[in-house]
């Protein structure tokens, strides 16, 4: 009785942590790292604001959209269940193909990638040991956390949301803290709002406009966190939506002010090409040593990410196993735990893969074109939901959150594409590799149901 009684996932997470998933899915590598590379573009910290701005509207009005969908389809798996029932199964395949291999073990590989930078600034002789150079260390400490937070959510939802809604209050309480210690006795100048160069809005300008958008999009991205565990949210209908939304607003404000702190903290020329971004800030507000004390606590922060991470992926190769469109182990649930562990193991062996083979800039552009094509798809099947009477309730911002969303979004992967062509090329790569994938595992369903 017991094991029947795990053998599927259970509603029990309120509004409360359902929002947290959100926002410590957000708030994680993209803000404490993208910003000094951007500025090594743009050379602009007007601009670097204003894109930063504009980015969460193109957040909210995703939000927005994807609590329609989700509040009709509140099960485990996004963007896999939706375009699967939108569009055809092959679409929704493609989405958790992507999100497989790019979409949950990219970021998780590179959150951790950013806390050993993080943790490196904040405690530099922890990575000199004898016989082992910085890279190996580095990356050491990147696998050793991806390992740990493994560990952790195999011991099921409830002890997972329990560490994960801990790691995120405290995650948020040291952003707002640096924000309100940093505007208050910080040692900077608002003056920075007017240094650099100006932007010229050309064709080369505007290309890397779109890719600065993209890369910022990811610092955004998590802003669907919550439809990933539709199938364990209480009351879906009323609390996905809001943890959408609640969760997004509170991000987009935070990432706003942060921002703002970075370039009040750091002269244009010194923020350019740095990751360690947040450890340079508090360095310049407040001195030497408590540079080294909030370079520690954003790296811990990333934790909550990383953890974040951990949680969603497994659910969605869970929903495509049971289906029949992914390896079969992916659907097996513990029967003590309730989860779905041999997805929560393999994915944490893909994240190590990742990590492994690639720098953290060329993660960051493959995540950010991959990323940027399904909740497109999404997005415009709800307004073809609606077209068709298939929806009929009123919708926040509706039609004008759509089309901003979709517009956006493919502005965002032509300048990419234009831009970046090799990462752009090898997310398209990657997307079309799922095609025969799809047949392969189609071929092995009917094999099943004929013999079955």
């Amino acid at each position: 009785m017991s094991k029947e009684k795990h053998a599927y996932m259970q509603r029990r997470l309120g509004l409360f942590p359902a929002t947290n998933i959100v926002v410590a899915n957000m708030i994680g590598a993209g803000i404490f790292t993208t910003s000094g590379l951007l500025m090594a573009d743009l050379n602009n910290p007007l601009l670097l604001l204003i894109l930063w701005v504009i980015g969460g509207a193109i957040a909210l009005s995703g939000a927005l959209s994807y609590g329609a969908v989700g509040a009709m389809m509140p099960e485990a798996g996004g963007e896999y269940v939706f375009l699967s029932r939108m569009y055809h199964p092959m679409l929704g395949f493609l989405s958790g193909w992507v999100s497989f291999i790019v979409g949950f073990s990219a970021p998780i590989a590179a959150a951790a990638i950013g806390f050993s930078a993080y943790f490196y600034r904040a405690l530099p002789f922890l990575f000199e040991v004898d016989g082992f150079s910085l890279d190996f260390m580095k990356k050491f400490y990147s696998i050793l956390i991806i390992l740990v937070f493994t560990a952790v959510h195999l011991r099921g939802i409830d002890f997972g949301a329990k560490v994960q809604n801990v790691l995120t209050v405290l995650k948020v309480a040291l952003v707002v803290g640096l924000i309100l210690l940093g505007f208050s006795i910080g040692q900077g100048n608002m003056d920075h709002l007017a240094a650099g160069d100006t932007f010229n809005f050309d064709l080369s300008g505007w290309k890397t406009v779109g890719l600065s958008l993209m890369w910022i999009m990811f610092a955004y991205s998590g802003w669907n966190a919550s439809v990933y565990i539709g199938a364990e949210i209480k009351d879906p209908v009323k609390n996905l939506p809001r943890s959408l939304l609640l969760g997004t607003g509170v991000v987009v404000l935070l990432y706003f002010l942060l921002n703002l702190l970075f370039i009040y903290a750091i002269p244009p020329e010194e923020m350019k090409g740095v990751i360690s971004v947040g450890g340079v800030a508090a360095g310049n507000l407040f001195g030497v040593l408590s540079g080294k004390f909030f370079s520690l606590m954003i790296a811990f922060a990333l934790f909550s990410s990383i953890s974040a991470f951990i949680i969603l992926g497994p659910r969605v190769y869970y929903a495509m196993a049971k289906d029949g469109y992914f390896f079969s182990f992916a659907s097996k649930i513990h029967p003590k735990f309730g989860v779905p562990w041999l997805s929560v193991i393999f994915q944490g062996a893909i994240s190590i893969v990742i990590l492994l083979s690639g720098t953290f800039d060329q993660i960051l552009t493959y995540m950010g074109f991959s990323l940027a094509i399904f909740p497109v798809l999404v997005v415009f099947g709800l307004i073809r939901m609606r077209m068709s009477g298939k929806i009929t309730q009123s919708l926040p911002g509706y039609p004008v959150t759509a089309v901003v969303y979709i517009v956006a979004g493919l502005a965002m992967m032509f300048f990419a594409l234009m831009e970046r062509p090799v990462e752009s090329g090898v997310a398209i790569a990657t997307v079309a590799l799922g095609v025969p994938a799809y047949f392969l595992f189609k071929k092995f369903v009917k094999e099943r149901q004929s013999s079955g």
